[in-house]
Parts: structure tokens; C-alpha cells; sequence
């Protein structure tokens, strides 16, 4: 028997009376979150929900997050959590694609109504019943909460991510317990063990990297999780200095809202007595970035690496060797990571080519996807769809997703490498560099910024600023300011959106 919810077990044991989690004024011990936990868990039994079925959690950063989360998994059940931005019909298709029997929902706001869509939704697509949070206490309240786990395989599915389907068709990734497991406990082998570690969870838990990386990193090492339901750069560094924060991950995007909420680093720095740990993953992390925030408050930034379908850690910095600003680190404990060519064959250091994973992260395959989960999965190796190069120490380099590279009168243009030119411009905030169809060149690369509070963007000066440090091919024959860029539920930009 192995169940993910064991992290939860463990940390009920060893630290019953500590905070596991605090939102606002709401505070419950280890060992209040593990009852309620259990208590989930005779509900749904009692619903006649069973081991393996799928149950859809809807729920921004708040306390039932974890509760509901944590017992599902001891029922055996394999959870589903979504993105309460999600309308009905993106809904009504994951409820139906995962076969869900069940679905417990946030209430929403009046003009997010996420109840009201996922109860049209589960009526369309034969769910039988969904579960109000705002009535959850009350359903709970007459269960002792004292059942056992539900014993499931080290191999059986316990999570399903939905891909953002930013390229089609949403695609469940289906992850197993140990792989969770593993990805949980690799905070032991990746940092020094702190006796008890303040995280503040700013990124969404229904996404994998909130969910692996700090949910349930933390809750085996019986941490206190300050809980931010939405990412305000603002809040987020009041409660960094509020609570003393010792761990705080992010994407680029919340490290560069940071900078324009707090400029000249006061609240930065405050907060960096007490922080021992900044991570950033998602997506590369400007250089840019990584030296503004140095500079202003002495954290550096280590970065990591990993996707939905890698449960999602496969590369950290190591702890005890100087940080490579660009570098996404070296493959964690029990993966093994490849930069390829097209066909498949193993590219020397220094050459940019496809990463491929490998390892007990990998996920289980696409849910009820075999033909895609063939061609993502092939001779044991995951193929992340990203560009990337070892160095000769063997630490590796995202370059750039496969999809966003820029085909330029026969040139490759890499948008990560003309981003970070601009971003060293005093300038530009933010930024987001797409191609667009160009009649003779096949694409025309074209760059849109986010000027910096205060300043002042002279797109002709930021053009020669790009052409004197990037190859003609490469610099941005377009440059659009604009007061914000789209970004995705996760914090990344939305290219898409743009392009």
C-alpha cells in the first residue's frame, strides 16, 4: 500500500498542534486538517463514490483546497482539481473526458459563478452530484473523521492535471502516488531541513507546481502554509514580512510584479531576513530579473524545472554550488534528462535540442489518451515539447518551448534569448516576444513590453537598444507597448493571446 496522503498521516503525528494552514483569520492545526480530511473521506464512501473513481475539486487557494484534497486521496479517489477560471463548456468537457462522478465546488463571486457553472455543467455531462464548499462544515460535522486510508498501489493514478490545452484539446495527465510521493519528499534531498519552514502558497495548488512543489513538499516536512487565494504582488510582500516567511515560490511574471510593487526593494529586503529559500519555475527566468532582485534585497533566486506530466520536479540548482543565473539547475535524484535532435539521438553539450525525461516522475500516460501518450512517451522517454542544452558541468538550459520558436527567413529566433536583451533595457518591466506570419520571411518577430512605473518607452530607442546586442535576424522589427500583458491562470504570459 502507498497513498500520497500519507504526508498528511505523518505530519498529524509528529506536529498535531502546529499550524498546517492559515488563510485570513483561519487557522487549522495538523491535526484539525487531518480530521477534516478523513472526514472528506467518509462522505464520498458514504455517496458510494469508490477507489479509483475520479472527483473534479474547483477551488482557489483556501483551506477546503487541501481538505478536500487530502480526502479524496485517502478514499482512494483519484482527484481532479481545475481552475475555478474555467466557463461551463471547458467544464462540461473535463467533467466528461475524466469521467467524474462527483464534484465539489467553490462557490465563485458574482461575477465568477463557479457553482452555478459546474452544476449545468455536471448536468450535461452526467455527473451525479455536486458538492457546495460553502456547505461543506455542515456535511462533515455529524463524521467522526477516523477512517483509515483507502490502501491504494504505489502505481495506481491518484491525480489528474488538465493541460492548459493551449495547443488543442485539454489532456489529462495522469500521475501516480509514488511518483507524487517522490516529488514531495525530494525537498529533503534538494535543501537542508529546516525545523519548521513558513511557505507562503501564492501559486494556484490546482496547478502541479503549487500543488508537488509547495502543498505537498511542505506538509511532509510539517510546514505552516499561508495561503494567498489570489496573487496580488502587494499582499503577497505584506505577508511575506508578516509571517516571517522562510520558502516562497513563484513564476517570473510574480518576481517581475514584485519589482514594479515595490521598486526601490524595502519590503524585499524586509522579508529577506527571515527567507532562506526563493524559488522560480514555469518558465525561464529572466537574468534580468534575477539581478534586479539581488541587487535590491541580496535573495538570489534559484530555479527549477519540471512539467504537469513530471509530477513536475526534473531539475533544481543544488544547494551547495554557485548559482548559474540562466541555468534551471542539474537533474534531481532518480531522473535522467537528454537533449536530443530530431531523431532522437543524443546531442553534445553546448547543442540546443529537445529535453526529454525519463524517471519516476514521469506520469502514468494521458487519461484515456493511448495514441497521445505514445507519442509523447516513446522508448521510456517523456518528450517535453522543450529546447534546451547542457552546459560541460552538466547543468541545463531552457531555451525555449518547441512551439514558440520563431522560423525567420529560414533563421531559428529563440524568444527567451531576445526577451532577456530587452529586459536589461532600464525601461521595459515586462515582456513577450511572438512571431507573427510575414509574407517573404515566413515569420516577422515581433516584441510586446510593459514599461516600468514611472518611465517611458521610445520604441525607436528600444529597437537600436535590441539591434546592437542581437543578431540582425533577431531583433524585433515590431515593438507594441502595452500597460499589461495577458497571463494564464499560472502566472505565465499567454502567448497565444498575443501572437
Amino acid at each position: 500500500m502507498l497513498n500520497l496522503s500519507v504526508v498528511l498521516d505523518s505530519a498529524a503525528r509528529l506536529h498535531p498542534d502546529r499550524a498546517a494552514v492559515v488563510c485570513g483569520e483561519q487557522v487549522y492545526s495538523y491535526a484539525e486538517l487531518n480530521r477534516r480530511a478523513r472526514q472528506v473521506a467518509e462522505l464520498v464512501r458514504a455517496r458510494g463514490v469508490r477507489p479509483g473513481d475520479r472527483v473534479v475539486l474547483i477551488c482557489p487557494n483556501l483551506p477546503e483546497f487541501p481538505v478536500v484534497y487530502y480526502g479524496l486521496l485517502k478514499a482512494g479517489v483519484v482527484v481532479v482539481p481545475l481552475n475555478p477560471l474555467l466557463k461551463e463548456r471547458e467544464l462540461e468537457f473535463v467533467f466528461g473526458d475524466s469521467g467524474a462522478v462527483m464534484v465539489f465546488a467553490w462557490e465563485g463571486t458574482e461575477h465568477l459563478p463557479v457553482l452555478e457553472n459546474a452544476r449545468r455543467a455536471a448536468v450535461a455531462a452526467g455527473v451525479r452530484e455536486v458538492v457546495a464548499l460553502s456547505g461543506l462544515a455542515e456535511l462533515l460535522a455529524p463524521r467522526p473523521g477516523e477512517a483509515d486510508s483507502e490502501p491504494t498501489g504505489a502505481e495506481d493514478p491518484a491525480v489528474i492535471i488538465y493541460t492548459s490545452g493551449t495547443t488543442g484539446t485539454p489532456k489529462g495527465a495522469a500521475l501516480s502516488h509514488v511518483s507524487l510521493l517522490l516529488n514531495a519528499r525530494m525537498k529533503d534531498l534538494l535543501i537542508p531541513r529546516h525545523e519548521h519552514d513558513v511557505a507562503l502558497v501564492a501559486l494556484p495548488l490546482y496547478h502541479i507546481f503549487g500543488q508537488t512543489s509547495v502543498l505537498n513538499g511542505n506538509v511532509h516536512t510539517g510546514g505552516t502554509l499561508v495561503l494567498l487565494p489570489r496573487f496580488e504582488p502587494g499582499t503577497a510582500l505584506d505577508l511575506l514580512v508578516e509571517h516571517r516567511v522562510t520558502l516562497f515560490a513563484g513564476v517570473p511574471s510574480m518576481f517581475q510584479a514584485f519589482l514594479q510593487a515595490d521598486p526601490k526593494g524595502v519590503r524585499l529586503r524586509k522579508a529577506a531576513e527571515t527567507i532562506r529559500l526563493i524559488t522560480s519555475g514555469g518558465a525561464p527566468l529572466p537574468v534580468a530579473v534575477f539581478e534586479r532582485v539581488k541587487e535590491l534585497s541580496g535573495l538570489q533566486i534559484q530555479q527549477g524545472y519540471g512539467l504537469s506530466e513530471t509530477s513536475p520536479t526534473v531539475t533544481f540548482c543544488p544547494w551547495d554550488e554557485p548559482l548559474r543565473p540562466a541555468s534551471v539547475g542539474k537533474p534531481v535524484w532518480g531522473v535522467d534528462i537528454q537533449v536530443v535532435d530530431r531523431a532522437g539521438t543524443r546531442v553534445p553539450a553546448g547543442t540546443v535540442g529537445e529535453i526529454v525525461v525519463r524517471g519516476h516522475c514521469v506520469m502514468l500516460g494521458y487519461f484515456n489518451r493511448p495514441e497521445a501518450t505514445a507519442e509523447a512517451i516513446r522508448d521510456g522517454w517523456f518528450h517535453t515539447g522543450d529546447l534546451g542544452r547542457f552546459d560541460e558541468d552538466g547543468w541545463l538550459y531552457v531555451v525555449d518551448r518547441v512551439k514558440d520558436l520563431i522560423l525567420r527567413g529560414g533563421y531559428n529566433v529563440y524568444p527567451a534569448e531576445v526577451e532577456q536583451v530587452l529586459l536589461h533595457h532600464p525601461a521595459v518591466a515586462m515582456t513577450a516576444v511572438v512571431g507573427q506570419p510575414h509574407e517573404r520571411l515566413g515569420q516577422e518577430v515581433v516584441a510586446y513590453v510593459v514599461p516600468r512605473i514611472g518611465h517611458r518607452i521610445d520604441v525607436g530607442e528600444l529597437s537600436a537598444f535590441a539591434r546592437e546586442r542581437l543578431a540582425e535576424y533577431k531583433y524585433p522589427r515590431h515593438i507594441i507597448v502595452q500597460s499589461e500583458l495577458p497571463l494564464t491562470a499560472t502566472g505565465k504570459v499567454h502567448k497565444r493571446a498575443l501572437s
